[in-house]
């Protein structure tokens, strides 16, 4: 038995998220039946974290065991000619077996990108959030620091969460304006469901003058959804990069 680790890009447009369901379509039953097609084993991909539907991921992870005797890198190779373009293997390579993607993962890194013009785009409309109003960037800047830290993030937590804890931590936070693109960075141990998301729509809030930045911590201590703003579109929002050291 082989364990093999897969670095994994996708366009999450025409997907229901990561996770297996019924009757839909989803990115780890497309690459699971990739799998099956180069190995003729029936295996469970296992991933460092679910994306919702519509979500895109720059690095997602993987792994998978297999007695196939194909070499951890060309797995790649192999898989990527059984997949749809919209979902590719970046990287591939064998790792001891105990190694799991999920379990291992010490933080990740998301991006979320907003496209603030009074005129949409139909070339990013599937990749980032359309905000037509001008945005308050120095004062979505200045509310970072609240975030940034080891907080109960509850109030930015989504429905229909199964957790023992919502306490995360947030390690570092950026906002990059390049003329119409808003791009904020996010990077912390792990997120609740809609986490980033809820931040987001938080920030945008701040940047329209409906939430004061001085809020957040009102709505870190209380624990509250409801205080939150709202949750963002999820086609702004990738993946970029998970960290196993």
């Amino acid at each position: 038995m082989r364990n093999i680790k897969l670095i994994i890009e996708y366009d999450g447009t025409n997907y229901s998220g990561w996770q297996r369901q019924n009757d839909v379509i989803t990115i780890q039953e497309t690459i699971e039946n990739a799998i099956k097609r180069i190995t003729s084993e029936e295996i469970k991909l296992i991933a460092s974290g679910r994306t919702d539907k519509k979500v895109h991921a720059l690095g997602q992870v993987a792994n998978f065991f297999t007695d196939s005797n194909i070499p951890g890198a060309n797995f790649k190779f192999c898989l990527n000619i059984e997949l749809p373009k919209d979902v590719q293997i970046i990287e591939s390579e064998e790792v001891p077996i105990d190694f799991h993607s999920r379990f291992d993962a010490k933080r990740k890194k998301y991006r979320y990108l907003i496209y603030n013009n009074r005129i949409s785009s139909p070339i990013y409309r599937n990749y980032s959030c359309h905000v037509i109003r001008n945005l308050d960037i120095d004062e979505m800047k200045k509310s970072l620091s609240y975030f940034i830290g080891t907080h109960d993030f509850r109030s930015f937590m989504g429905p229909k969460s199964d957790i023992d804890t919502s306490i995360r931590t947030i390690y570092n936070m950026e906002i990059i304006k390049d003329g119409k693109f808003i791009e904020i960075n996010i990077e912390g141990n792990s997120f609740l469901r809609h986490m980033i998301r809820i931040i987001v729509g938080t920030l945008i809030y701040i940047g329209l003058g409906k939430i004061k930045k001085e809020e957040i911590k009102y709505m870190l201590n209380n624990k509250n959804r409801i205080l939150a703003g709202p949750t963002a579109p999820a086609q702004g929002l990738f993946l970029e990069k998970v960290f196993y050291e």
